[in-house]
Order: structure tokens, then sequence, then C-alpha cells
């Protein structure tokens, strides 16, 4: 298995669309290089934040391939593209993935008991992959929301820690006091907590969560990275702009992730708010503050730039 640690701000990337519906690979290239020149340890290539849901197997793949050969091995990437139902599917997709090169294979928490009937069934279903799956190939979790959130319990989590396959968890619980209670449960494993959650970033970071793995990781992943590394140093900053990063959150509620692509075109990245995973104009349905309350996150993220250059 790959010694690659699969932690820090572990940016959910986006899919760039043209407006006929096909991925604007240009604009790939740059939101992938944007990335990387905005403090992002690790890119999720294909996630839910990249409209993974509403892919075939053949996008998926090529799109998780392409990520790979860009980055050069710059920064890990870890691919899911985990989203059938019947096992063999899922043994199909993770394996087509994984002949990509991604560093981690990102396993979805919901599919490994898609009714959600219980912890039996998600044992049987993980037994039932890691026997098929190479052994050689690191493995991670996700408590994708859709299609529905399947959180794991603790001792599911204990019992994929002990198995030495898994390498990171993007934690989606949302709630600060389980966070705490899943890093002492996977303490001495080489599993790694990473808090999803922009509301309790801060927090999730001084509790332990090795990093921040969230949909902001798409407008200022710079600040998430200052913050996870220099919190300690400089804590009153840190606290502020911690405020910050909360109330900038709440702009995830106005569409996204064509909201982030909207920020993204505004950056120049690539040129369209083209989404698959949402069916109407956020221009539209949010005529009342959309874009002026991007452009004020941009003006908010410039400040705190300055504010920690000027810290060093």
């Amino acid at each position: 298995m790959s010694a690659t640690k699969i932690e820090g701000i572990i940016a959910v990337m986006l899919t760039p669309f043209r407006e006929g519906g096909a991925v604007d690979h240009e604009g790939l290239e740059r939101l992938t290089e944007w990335y990387l020149d905005n403090g992002v340890d690790v890119l999720f290539a294909v996630c839910q934040s990249s409209e993974m849901l509403f892919m075939t197997l053949e996008e998926r793949v090529a799109l998780s391939r392409f990520v790979v050969e860009k980055t050069r091995g710059r920064v890990p990437v870890v691919s899911s593209g985990h989203v059938s139902e019947a096992r063999e599917a899922q043994l199909e997709e993770l394996t087509a993935v994984a002949e990509t090169g991604p560093d981690a294979v990102i396993l979805i928490t919901n599919r490994l008991d898609p009714a959600n009937e219980g912890e039996a069934v998600f044992r049987e279903n993980v037994d039932w992959l890691l026997a098929r799956l190479p052994a050689e190939m690191p493995l991670g979790l996700y408590e994708c929301p859709a299609p529905y959130r399947r959180l794991l319990s603790d001792a599911e989590l204990a019992y994929c820690a002990r198995t030495g396959r898994f390498v990171v968890l993007k934690d989606v619980c949302c709630d600060l006091e389980w966070i705490k209670r899943r890093i002492r449960i996977v303490e001495g494993t080489p599993l790694a907590i990473v808090n999803a959650n922009g509301t309790i970033a801060l927090e999730a970071m001084q509790a332990g969560s090795k990093g921040y793995s969230g949909v902001f990781t798409n407008f200022h992943p710079e600040l998430y990275a200052w913050m996870y590394r220099s919190w300690r140093d400089h804590p009153a900053l840190a606290r502020e702009l911690s405020a910050f990063l909360v109330a900038s959150s709440v702009s995830e509620l106005m569409g996204y992730p064509a909201i982030a692509k909207l920020y993204q075109t505004k950056l120049g990245t690539f040129g369209s708010i083209a989404c698959r995973a949402i069916d109407y104009d956020i221009r539209e349905r949010f005529w009342w503050g959309g874009e002026p309350v991007l452009d004020k996150i941009r003006e908010g993220t410039e400040i705190y730039r300055e504010r920690i250059a000027a810290a060093g």
C-alpha cells in the first residue's frame, strides 16, 4: 500500500462543463492549476462536487485520468466515482477508477449500505469489496450526502480502521464532539479523519482533524490552508478568519455547485456555470444577492490574504 498521506486541504473538485454539456477540459486544466496555486494539498477529482452522480462511468474514469495526468505527481489525487447500488457494478467502477492511477480510491459509505439496513450489511459489503480489490490499493471513505447521508457508527469506523486498508475519512457528521470521538477511535491506524464542515473547520483542526475537505476549497483554499498550519502561532487571527469563513459559507445555499462555478467564472478560470446537478439558473433564483455576495467574499479573501502576509 502507498505510504502517501491523504490529509491537509483536500479540494473537492468542480467539473467545468461547456454550455452544450461536454466537459471543458481547458477550463479543468486551469482549475487544477488554480487549486495548486492556492495551497491545496490533495485533489479529490471525482466526488459529489464534481457531479459524479450525473456522469457515466466512462466520464468518471476520464475525469480521474485527466487530473492524475495533469498533476504529474505534484500533489496526491484521490478519486471516487462510486455510485452504483449493485456491488458487482461497484467493483467494476472502483477498479476502473483505480486503473487511472490515483493515490487512493474513495468508497462512498451509503453505497456500502444502499438501503440503510445497518451494520451487518455494511460489514458484509466492505468485506466483499476488500476481498476483490487489489490489496495494494489505498482506500478512503466519504460520507457523501447523496443519495442519502450514511454516517459511520463508532463500531463501523473502528472496523474499517483496523483493516489497515483505509487512509482517510472525509467526515460529514458536522458534529465536533463526534469528530473528537472518531479521532480517538482511529488512533494508531493509517486512517486520518478530515472534517468537511466549514462551520467547525477551525475547532475540528484544533481537535485533531487532519485538515479540511469542504465545498469552500472552491473559493479560498489558501485561507483554510493557512488556518490549518498556523492557528497555533496566530490564534487571534485564526479565530477572526474563522468567523469570516463561516459567514462566507452560507452562500453554499445559493445553488451549489453552480455558485462555486459562478465564483470561478468571475476569477476567469473557466467560462460557464453549466451544471448537471441543478436544473435552474441561480442568477435568476438568487437575484437578490448572488453576485454581490460573491464580490464581498472575494474582497474579504483579499483582505485576509494581506492580513496573513503581514502576520508572517
